[in-house]
């Protein structure tokens, strides 16, 4: 039994998610979308819109993303029409 002089740290902490949603976040909406990049247009951040684009079209994670290589787009100094990405989770490739 426990008493105020001996009490665990465990029974003092917070719990870091109390009150909390937890799980899977709903998905974008279409309009959600379309002002994200409409907003990335706008501040002419390339970079980001073409990861934001390349993030919805292909499901991958954002460790996949930003791991990514030119060299894993672009052969011969053309877009490739397919690129196959391994995931680093759960190393199945990605089409």
């Amino acid at each position: 039994m426990e008493t105020p002089e001996t009490e665990t740290t465990a029974t003092k902490r917070q719990i870091w998610n109390a009150g909390r949603t937890v799980g899977a976040k709903r998905a974008l909406k279409p309009k959600q979308i379309w002002e994200i990049r409409f907003y990335l247009n706008e501040r002419r951040r390339l970079r980001d819109r073409a990861l934001f684009d390349l993030a919805i079209d292909s499901k991958l994670r954002g460790c996949d993303l930003v791991r990514m290589k030119i060299g894993d787009i672009v052969s011969g100094g053309q877009i490739r029409t397919r690129a196959i990405v391994m995931q680093q989770k759960t190393g199945r490739p990605v089409l």
